[in-house]
């Protein structure tokens, strides 16, 4: 807010912002049925137009045969189209050669749709001559096609997919469905020409580059023969050579021998041993194996059973005996014989193997240096049979492409990377206009601006504004309910009228009709009471003028006027009263009706403020939160700002300024300040209206130093002669402005050539 209102925060009314809203709802819904009805002229009057779509899914597609061929060989098959590739198609669709293609082939040229410029209008023709325009016959026809092809046409990728949709519009129908799907047609058919025209390249490329390898491939081959017979480097088998070989051989051979050497050795030295000791010769393997000592074994173990079953009948002297014994010693000397030829046969069977490793040896150490001499040459070898390898291979890679690609030069073998996955349907609804989206939209954009216009008119007038802390307004009916709980028989039950009075008399002709009056128990006393007059001050008007009336501004025609609160907010609002005077006679009773006629302004959205000078603070104990606030006093002292002693009104958007809380006397001697306090409040205020209380004329003159300031004599329940003599009193002090708030039904008093506002 503005003025006394910027030291301190404020709030966004909303009850207020919606309540302006639907006080012109008139206008709102004159705004919404009007750009409603023109939203749905303008899209009646709009050419229908028609729309369909074709999608076609981007995907790698290789006849079967040709996809296992290419995995036998090693070859993985080609991936999806990335999102780039994807992108990179949708620009494919768009081309200007495709869409002349289709132009050309539904011969969109001689469609008026697709041509409009082949007849302007007379309009275009003026311009043309004039030189304003160039003319849009020199265009060739394709072009100014392809300008409104592109128009109707949107083609795009659909989201986190392979699908690219075409979509067409048209005012026809069956247009709108064919076109999409010639494009299909035509963009497959470029993409398997395009794969077409690659394999026959590939198979006119790949034709005497396979004859150039063929010979360099025999070339490597023949160099590599001629290197392997001069260096003598035959072949064996895999990756070997007839030195590698032989060394191999020698090695295993030389092996073989020591092994049978030691074995012979061991056996040999096993038998000398045995034969050493005297051991029995049967135990050792080499002799138990000869046949010759198998037999006399056989043997000696007959003459030794003999000989045990004749000694059993014979005694050991016995000649037969004695032949058995003989035959068996000599037995068993030919046993130690033919062990003795054993061993030296071992030992002959040794020496024969050790002669066989050296000559072994010798022969390795032969082919050693052959095959070194062999290595070295292999080298030469190596490389000759690398490029033999390398070209033979790239030979054999460009005979399978040659293969592949003559195989696919047929139409039917190449087809497109893409498919139709859904055809365009011709449409039966029309895709624009919308009439009646349309016209809900312009209903509803007409709402909203009149709506917004309205809200921005209540923001920047301050009229929806309100200080934190300030309670809600509630309505009219329900602040004097609360009011009325709130102090006790400060109002009558109803609120009180008073009547038009056509003629003033001395003598009145009827009495104010009032119910019994309670008390309030508030010093009927006034802040103004406290100051000392001013002879400087004491201006009498020259003339005692007459004092206006409300009811100066009231039909003639009517016969009464109404002296209520609602009356005198009326006034005030539609005058565009900015400050006022309140003077309560009665005390707080009076000052609580003023209470009411601010709520009353401020319910109009009129930044209203009520300064309270009365001596019991009235409308501070019904309009703060507390009694003890920082108000009026405290200004005129010097102990607070503006910003601390305005304070939102507990039931209404209104504020008041407090009575405060420094001593009267001090304050008053600030009375001449006042004037200046309140004229810089009514520049942030709509309406201010200075609670007096019981104040007298002098008092008032001194906080107004204007006669033209609007006074207010709130008088609920005063009797004739009391309203007489207020009105009176301010009239012969020269107030014009004197508005009468009796607060209760009844007609004033009645004086001639005076009337009593």
């Amino acid at each position: 807010m503005s003025g006394a209102h910027s030291q301190q925060d404020v709030d966004i009314d909303l009850g207020g912002l919606f309540g302006a809203i639907w006080r012109n709802r008139m206008r709102v819904l004159l705004a919404t049925v009007a750009c409603a009805g023109i939203a749905f002229a303008g899209a009646s009057l709009v050419t229908p137009r028609y729309k369909s779509e074709a999608r076609l899914l981007i995907e790698t597609r290789e006849p079967a045969f040709t996809t296992g061929t290419d995995r036998a060989q090693g070859r993985e098959q080609q991936p999806a189209l990335d999102e780039l590739g994807i992108a990179s198609q949708v620009q494919l669709l768009r081309s200007a050669d495709l869409i002349k293609q289709v132009a050309r082939n539904m011969k969109l040229y001689e469609l008026e749709e697709f041509d409009p410029a082949a007849k302007p209008s007379a309009i275009s023709d003026l311009l043309v001559l004039f030189g304003l325009k160039k003319s849009p016959l020199d265009l060739e026809p394709e072009e100014r096609v392809l300008k409104e092809f592109n128009s109707k046409l949107v083609v795009y990728q659909v989201e986190r997919s392979r699908v690219i949709g075409i979509e067409f519009s048209s005012k026809d129908p069956r247009l709108a469905a064919e076109i999409p799907n010639e494009m299909a047609k035509v963009y497959l058919s470029l993409q398997s020409g395009a794969k077409l025209d690659t394999n026959s390249e590939a198979t006119r490329w790949l034709e005497p580059e396979i004859a150039n390898l063929r010979e360099k491939v025999r070339e490597a081959e023949q160099k590599v023969a001629e290197y392997r017979s001069q260096s003598d480097l035959l072949p064996t088998g895999e990756n070997s050579t007839f030195a590698v070989r032989q060394l191999t051989d020698i090695s295993t051979e030389l092996a073989r021998v020591r092994g049978e050497r030691a074995n012979a050795e061991a056996r040999a030295e096993s038998v000398r041993t045995v034969l050493k000791t005297g051991g029995a010769p049967d135990t050792l393997s080499d002799v138990v194996g000869s046949q010759m000592i198998q037999r006399l074994k056989e043997s000696e173990a007959q003459i030794q059973g003999q000989i045990s079953d004749l000694s059993t009948s014979l005694l050991d002297g016995h000649p037969r005996l004695k032949g058995l014994r003989s035959q068996l010693a000599g037995i068993r000397g030919q046993i130690k014989a033919e062990t003795q030829k054993i061993l030296s046969s071992l030992e002959n069977e040794a020496r024969t193997a050790q002669l066989r490793e050296t000559q072994l040896l010798q022969q390795l150490n032969t082919v050693k240096a052959n095959s070194a001499r062999a290595g070295e040459d292999e080298v030469g070898l190596k490389a000759l049979e690398r490029e033999a390898t390398a070209q033979r291979q790239l030979l054999e890679t460009y005979l399978a492409r040659y293969r592949e690609a003559t195989s696919r030069t047929d139409s039917s073998s190449t087809p497109a990377d893409a498919r139709i996955i859904s055809a365009a349907v011709e449409p039966t609804e029309v895709a624009f206009p919308k009439v009646v989206p349309i016209t809900i939209v312009g209903g509803l954009a007409g709402f909203m601006l009149s709506a917004i216009a309205i809200l921005l008119a209540e923001l920047f007038s301050g009229r929806a504004l309100k200080p934190v802390g300030a309670a809600a307004a509630v309505p009219a009916r329900r602040e004097e309910e609360a009011v009325e709980d709130e102090v006790e028989a400060d109002l009558p039950a109803e609120e009180p009228v008073i009547h038009k009075a056509p003629a003033l008399h001395r003598d009145p002709v009827a009495r104010l009709d009032h119910g019994p009056v309670r008390d309030v128990r508030a010093p009927a006393k006034s802040l103004l009471a406290d100051i000392a007059p001013d002879e400087d001050d004491e201006e009498q008007a020259t003339e005692a003028g007459k004092p206006a009336s409300l009811l100066d501004t009231a039909d003639p025609g009517e016969e009464e006027a109404e002296f209520s609160i609602a009356a005198v907010a009326r006034y005030m609002v539609e005058n565009n009263v900015s400050v006022a005077i309140s003077v309560s006679p009665s005390g707080d009773r009076g000052s609580t009706a003023t209470v009411m006629l601010a709520r009353r302004i401020a319910e109009e959205h009129r930044k209203t403020l009520i300064i309270d000078l009365t001596g019991s603070a009235c409308p501070t104990r019904l309009m703060a939160q507390s009694a003890h606030m920082p108000g009026i006093t405290d200004l005129l002292v010097g102990d607070a700002v503006f910003g601390d002693i305005i304070h939102g009104d507990r039931l209404s958007g209104a504020h008041v300024i407090p009575r405060g809380n420094a001593n009267i006397k001090r304050a008053m001697r600030g009375i001449d300040r006042l004037a200046m306090v309140i004229s810089s409040l009514a520049d942030a205020y709509d309406t201010v209206i200075v609670e007096c209380g019981p104040a007298d004329v002098e008092g008032v003159r001194r906080l107004t130093r204007d006669q033209e300031t609007d006074i207010i004599l709130s008088l609920p329940g005063a009797d004739e002669d009391e309203i007489v003599e207020m009105i009176d009193a301010f009239g012969a002090a020269g107030y014009s402005e004197v508005m009468l708030m009796t607060g209760e039904g009844g007609e004033p008093p009645r004086y001639p050539g005076r009337r009593a506002a």
